[in-house]
């Protein structure tokens, strides 16, 4: 019955993924919750039944009371029958509407509004361009995706828990009490005003502040994450101290936004205790002045002070659920920062995927500045031939790294154009331009996941022996076999830690190595690939990027010269523009930039400017 219930929603059903999602909540709210639309439907009929149930008992308990203010043995004489379907109501009906509505909201709704959420926005954050990344904290996105999705199905819960079932419920005994006596529903009707203007006040200033408070914590999360994630550099400066005071600062805005928030809670529950006293005093004393001029019976008292009773207990509930409401959907709005923001590193319509002939690569005319007036690259012309090796060389800033950014598409180009075997990479699709790039950077992060799993991002269904065969070929295996994490996880299935921070640097490089060797793409792109390496296993490595090159285009940027000397050709960058262009002998020859970087080296390394 269970499992009936949680599959009548697939949440990771097929769905047409856009580039600009909804931009305000209720757009949002409405498209992501399309495959739930006619369980809606259904839901909120079996609430308002469930209401109506609740209101039926209350009517049944004054019938009761007034029967049984009469004659003993006429009772069951003459109303017998109503009894038993009272006891049946009460014993069978109700139970089965009310397990039916708790089905409903807790294992259709409730297990997959979340769910069918939180897909959606961690694939279209997965969408998003590495600079999108680079301009926000890991730690705050991930609190949106996890957050949002989970306020989302808070909402759906309190529209059918709650505020559907509460409407119902309040018309309900407005009905009630018309049908008794249409004067006993005017101290009601007025009451429900006044509750509403409550409503009101409270939905106007809780919405902001709970979007202030959301916020606050999100911010304090991505400080945090921080924090940790850069744990080495915090311990190695001493700088916890520092951390602490500005983690402190964080902490107390978070507080402060919390206070103004819960303040108005506060004055919530004061205005709500006067209103419900306000209603129990004119609801029951308008039901005893009905009856003490003889035009209501003590059926009716009963009936009024149940109601009035039962909605004093239920205003509490229902002022919460619906703070609860607004509150969750601030949230929702400050996550909509994030999983809202439209994707604008896109492939074209139609693009193509990239075909591989020659792996020849084409600069043409290309400007980079990251939206600035200086810095990047400036016009640069350049061919990169089939199975080329090039070397780049310049000082930091000199656009080394943004050209291979550009060729990789992180960002697209500001001016020109790259291509791929006369392709240009901005009319292919970005997954079969990346598929046909094997990249080695400088900083060799790890996933937190086995040795094996990582490898394998190379190539997703490669054999236990083409693993074992790419990390022997990186010189990776002897110190994987030698690997056990602290659950006894042993060899390839060793989990490396978050980043692949239980490795060395040398030995993260090497595991980042094994998944190129894996990956077999024909571009290569080598950023500082053998800089974290010692002397002796780079002179290892060295043998194994020379086999790694064999018939594929390779670019590659160091600063250790002595590593690309061998390179085809070496260009040399210096202000965004190639200002030699040549092999190690001619280049030191003319006693350029290039002469000047190689004889200005100590210890293998460039000197600063």
């Amino acid at each position: 019955m269970f499992r009936f219930f949680e599959n009548l929603v697939d949440p990771f059903s097929k769905y047409k993924e856009l580039y600009n999602p909804p931009n305000t909540v209720r757009s949002f709210l409405m498209d992501y919750t399309k495959p739930f639309v006619g369980v809606f439907a259904i839901t909120g009929v079996v609430a308002t039944l469930a209401a109506a149930s609740e209101i039926y008992l209350i009517y049944l308990l004054g019938w009761i009371i007034d029967i049984v203010s009469g004659d003993p043995s006429d009772v069951f004489e003459n109303h017998s029958n109503f009894f038993i379907w009272a006891i049946v109501f009460v014993l069978v009906v109700r139970p089965l509407i009310f397990a039916l509505d708790v089905l409903l909201i807790n294992n259709t709704l409730m297990v997959n509004v979340a769910t069918l959420f939180r897909w959606r926005a961690h694939k279209h954050v997965l969408r998003q361009s590495i600079g999108w990344f680079e301009n926000d904290f890991a730690g705050r996105i991930a609190n949106r995706v996890m957050q949002t999705p989970r306020s989302a199905g808070e909402v759906v819960f309190q529209v059918f828990d709650a505020l559907g079932y509460s409407l119902a419920y309040v018309f309900g005994g407005l009905i009630l009490l018309n049908s008794v006596d249409f004067r006993l529903m005017l101290p009601m009707a007025v009451w429900f005003l006044l509750y509403l203007c409550l409503i009101v006040w409270v939905v106007r200033n809780i919405s902001p502040a709970s979007k202030a408070s959301s916020d606050a914590r999100s911010n304090l999360n991505g400080q945090i994450v921080d924090t940790y994630t850069n744990i080495h550099s915090v311990k190695l400066f001493a700088y916890q101290n520092q951390e602490l005071h500005s983690a402190k600062a964080a902490i107390e805005q978070t507080r402060q936004t919390f206070a103004r928030e819960m303040r108005l809670y506060t004055i919530m529950d004061f205005g709500l205790n006067i209103l419900n006293g306000l209603l129990t005093i004119s609801l029951i004393g308008v039901s005893i002045f009905l009856w003490f001029i003889g035009e209501a019976t003590a059926g009716t008292i009963a009936a009024a002070s149940a109601l009035a009773i039962r909605l004093n207990a239920m205003t509490g509930w229902i002022m919460w659920a619906i703070s609860s409401f607004f509150r969750e959907l601030g949230v929702i709005q400050e996550g909509m920062g994030t999983l809202a923001d439209p994707i604008k590193l896109r492939d074209q319509e139609n693009a193509n995927i990239l075909e591989i002939t020659k792996a020849q690569i084409e600069v043409k005319s290309l400007s980079h500045h990251y939206g600035l007036k200086s810095g990047g690259l400036n016009k640069l012309n350049v061919t990169f031939r089939e199975n080329e090796k090039v070397g780049l060389v310049g000082r930091s800033g000199a656009g080394k790294s943004t050209l291979l950014k550009l060729i990789l598409r992180f960002y697209d180009v500001e001016a020109g154009e790259i291509h791929i075997d006369g392709q240009d990479i901005a009319r292919v699709t970005q997954d079969s331009l990346h598929k046909n790039i094997g990249v080695v950077q400088q900083d060799s992060s790890l996933l937190h996941r086995s040795i094996r799993e990582n490898i394998c991002y190379g190539k997703s269904n490669a054999t236990e022996h083409e693993i074992i065969a790419a990390a022997k070929k990186a010189h990776a295996h002897d110190f994987i076999l030698n690997l056990q994490d602290e659950y006894g996880r042993k060899g390839y299935d060793a989990q490396v830690g978050e980043r692949g921070i239980k490795l060395s640097g040398g030995q993260r490089q090497r595991i980042t190595l094994a998944r190129v060797i894996l990956k077999n793409a024909p571009i290569l792109l080598l950023d500082e690939a053998t800089s974290a390496l010692d002397s002796e296993i780079e002179t290892q490595i060295q043998d194994t990027l020379k086999n790694m090159m064999k018939g594929k285009t390779v670019i590659a940027i160091a600063h250790r010269l002595s590593t690309i000397a061998q390179m085809d050709r070496i260009l040399v960058l210096d202000k965004g523009e190639i200002v030699e262009d040549g092999d190690h002998e001619s280049l030191l020859s003319t006693g350029g930039l290039y002469s000047e970087l190689w004889h200005h080296q100590s210890g293998g390394f460039l000197k600063s400017r």
